[in-house]
């Protein structure tokens, strides 16, 4: 068999939609699931003699967006026309930015399977506003629903800097995890919020001579699970074309292709348009943006530290595991709750356990973040406290923080009100184990032993033991006297 060697390229286009109030050239609200065509003015319609007005809550988003992309921001920037004809696309053109976007030559880290992280780079990141949508479900017609038109879209290019359907799904959970700590978009993919567009080809390596395949892009994909298998159906697709083809398959054109879900696969549409094809000028309705460092700066003071960063400082300054560290980071209220309490006091691994199994639990069950909840940082790092120091057990912490939850009380009244602190009194606690020995004496003869039962039976003591004092007892202070009896 001949010498065959491959390599799977694939970049990014990403648009992620603003969490703005209105769309981005008037005044219009955005509201998921309205009526269609009841969000609708003569601009967003593209009627005669109405003019745009630039949304600046829209531009400073995405500026933001870009310096957390690490992108350079230019002090001027300027609005194109798009032109193309399309029935969602009301004014046959559409308000982009072409030649000045108005961020570039950024990055973002990933995390990949083996623990490490992998940088991919950013051409370009620019806003835009988006099309209507076509409605398929009348049986003999199409409709048109221009709600969505003239909504905020920031458009994120990347290099072609990713070599699986893994690399490219774990590049969009993470800018998913960005947008959303940054509080630039919602992120919802129900909603349409952020849609992805892979551009995937081959590089093949036969006998010695290299060989690209034709670049591909999957349109509008709005599931992790469809990006990921998309792209790795079209790479085991162009390689078996390349296979049956030989070098002829190198010549074609680049291609737009659908998914379709049912039978996961990619389905062509049409060739590529190439840029002039949209004959792009700059839009005589809109004057340019101009920066002023001022400006730039405010914007940059609402950066924070972004979530991969701060999931690698837990794992190494906590000793969080990965997931945890994760779990934590997954929307900024949690992480900066997190980080208040762990500066209150609370020790990390005790604070990570209570938000994320109890916690967390409860905020899914209320739809709400865990700031909504009448929990301060300091009554969490008490909660914490209280279980480290052997005042509480570990389960007693989950009835209270529960009951904090309900209450708005501090945990240590309801640690007395639960009747839930633990004994730790030495005294009182040896005689009740001396009550447990003198009743159980087989136990204690397999402990004594040390045989194969012995593991068995201590944990059989400990557990009368704890029965006895009705859960109160301190488990580290009974074993310790246990240990010191049972010699």
């Amino acid at each position: 068999m001949a010498d065959l060697q491959y390599k799977i390229i694939v970049g990014l286009e990403i648009h992620v939609q603003l969490r703005t109030k209105s769309k981005m050239f008037c005044s219009c609200a955005l509201e998921f699931g309205a009526e269609p065509n009841s969000r609708v003015c003569p601009v967003c319609l593209g009627m005669p003699g109405s003019l745009p007005v630039m949304n600046k809550q829209a531009f400073e988003y995405s500026v933001l967006a870009g310096l957390a992309l690490n992108c350079n921001i230019p002090m001027f920037t300027k609005w194109d026309r798009k032109s193309y004809y399309y029935p969602d696309l009301p004014k046959n053109y559409q308000i982009s930015q072409y030649d000045l976007p108005l961020s570039e030559k950024g990055f973002i880290e990933i995390p990949l399977e083996s623990g490490e992280t992998k940088r991919i780079r950013i051409i370009r990141a620019h806003l835009e506003e988006d099309a209507g949508k076509n409605v398929h479900s009348a049986s003999s017609y199409s409709q048109v629903d221009l709600n969505r038109t003239g909504t905020p879209l920031l458009e994120i290019v990347t290099e072609p800097d990713m070599n699986s359907g893994a690399e490219v799904r774990a590049l969009a959970v993470e800018l998913q995890r960005l947008v959303r700590f940054i509080g630039v978009s919602e992120a919802d993919m129900q909603k349409g919020h952020m849609r992805f567009e892979p551009n995937i080809n081959m590089k093949i390596i036969r006998n010695g001579k290299e060989y690209r395949t034709p670049i591909a892009e999957v349109k509008n994909l709005n599931s992790f699970r469809a990006l990921e298998r998309s792209v790795t159906y079209e790479a085991q697709r162009q390689l078996s074309e390349f296979l049956e083809t030989g070098i002829e398959f190198g010549m074609g054109n680049k291609t737009t292709r659908g998914w379709d879900d049912e039978k996961e696969m990619t389905v062509l549409q049409r060739e590529k348009e190439e840029a002039h094809d949209y004959r792009y000028f700059p839009d005589p309705d809109l004057v340019p943006v101009e920066l002023t460092q001022e400006w730039l700066d405010e914007i940059k003071s609402r950066l924070c530290e972004l979530p991969l960063k701060k999931q690698l400082r837990y794992v190494q300054e906590y000793n969080l595991s990965d997931y945890d560290a994760g779990v934590l980071t997954a929307d900024r209220a949690t992480a900066d709750f997190f980080d208040e309490v762990v500066n209150a006091g609370g020790d990390p691994k005790r604070v990570c356990n209570l938000l994320t199994q109890t916690g967390l639990k409860i905020t899914k069950e209320k739809n709400c973040n865990i700031t909504d909840l009448p929990v301060t940082p300091k009554g969490m790092a008490d909660l914490a406290k209280m279980v480290d120091e052997g005042t509480i057990s570990a389960s007693s912490a989950t009835t209270i923080f529960e009951a904090m939850v309900q209450t708005g009380k501090q945990p240590d009244v309801l640690a007395s009100e639960l009747n839930l602190v633990q004994k730790s009194d030495a005294g009182e606690l040896e005689s009740i184990v001396d009550q447990v020995i003198a009743e159980n004496s087989e136990a204690v003869a397999d402990v004594i032993s040390g045989g194969k039962k012995e593991k068995k039976a201590r944990g059989f003591l400990m557990g009368q033991v704890m029965q006895k004092s009705k859960g109160q007892a301190n488990p580290k202070v009974v074993s310790e006297i246990l240990a010191k009896k049972l010699k």
